[in-house]
């Protein structure tokens, strides 16, 4: 069975950062969950189905196709065959794959997709509910949290760097109503597995985080002999 590291925590807590980092520095595949629902969510929002008719949303599920590729510092979501990239990372479709993953149908649909990515070797994973739901026994699970405001102004820089203007009152409100979602959903809620290792990223630099993350998957037992190459893709 291929070795995997699961990276879950709320919104701009530093997974994708770290995760790509970690997987660009292991060699392993990097898996972003999160884009699945946005490349999922741009479906939904071009085709008008309405976020809470499940048969709709079930009938646009099983007639999608989602796959991920390229290298862990240039990741490439594919919706249909067309790479929509650059799509994924609105307000607009934010809100729109959160309350998509809120409905059971759509996740459990979704989660097959996720663990059938184990197939391709050993995997680094982000999103919510890897730890408790796709990967329940993976090997190393982290759960990374950091402070509100700090998650508000790391999601606030990164609309900016993608030339999205978002007022910094609206991304706040946006972050609060998300969390609560996750958090209080019923089925696969955001909560952080038993056995996973809890990492509060507030006050620490990108460097100190990857570094706290691999220095716990390089000393798991099952840890690979010999891994550390060049970035791994998907």
């Amino acid at each position: 069975m291929s070795f995997v590291i699961t990276i879950d925590g709320p919104a701009a807590a530093g997974k994708s950062t770290t995760a790509r980092s970690v997987a660009s520095q292991l060699g392993f595949l990097y898996v972003d969950t999160g884009s699945l629902y946005r490349a999922l969510a741009v479906k939904v929002l071009d085709l008008g189905v309405p976020l809470d008719d499940d048969d709709a949303l079930d009938a646009c599920v099983a007639a999608t196709e989602l796959s991920l590729s390229g290298a862990s510092d240039r990741p490439q979501v594919w919706l249909d065959g067309v790479d929509v990239s650059d799509r994924i990372r609105t307000p607009a479709v934010s809100e729109a794959s959160s309350r998509l993953a809120a409905r059971p149908i759509v996740r459990r649909r979704l989660v097959d997709i996720q663990r059938r990515l184990r197939q391709q070797g050993p995997l680094v994973a982000e999103g919510r509910d890897l730890g408790t739901v796709v990967f329940p026994d993976a090997d190393v699970k982290i759960f990374l949290d950091a402070e509100p405001r700090t998650r508000v102004m790391r999601r606030h820089q990164e609309l900016v760097r993608h030339g999205i203007p978002a007022p910094i009152e609206q991304v706040a409100e946006d972050l609060a109503r998300r969390d609560l979602r996750d958090r209080q959903r019923t089925d696969s809620p955001l909560i952080a597995a038993a056995d996973a290792v809890r990492l509060d990223t507030s006050a620490l630099t990108v460097e100190a985080q990857v570094a706290e993350v691999l220095k716990l998957v390089r000393d798991h037992p099952r840890f690979p002999a010999g891994v550390g190459g060049p970035s791994g893709s998907l």
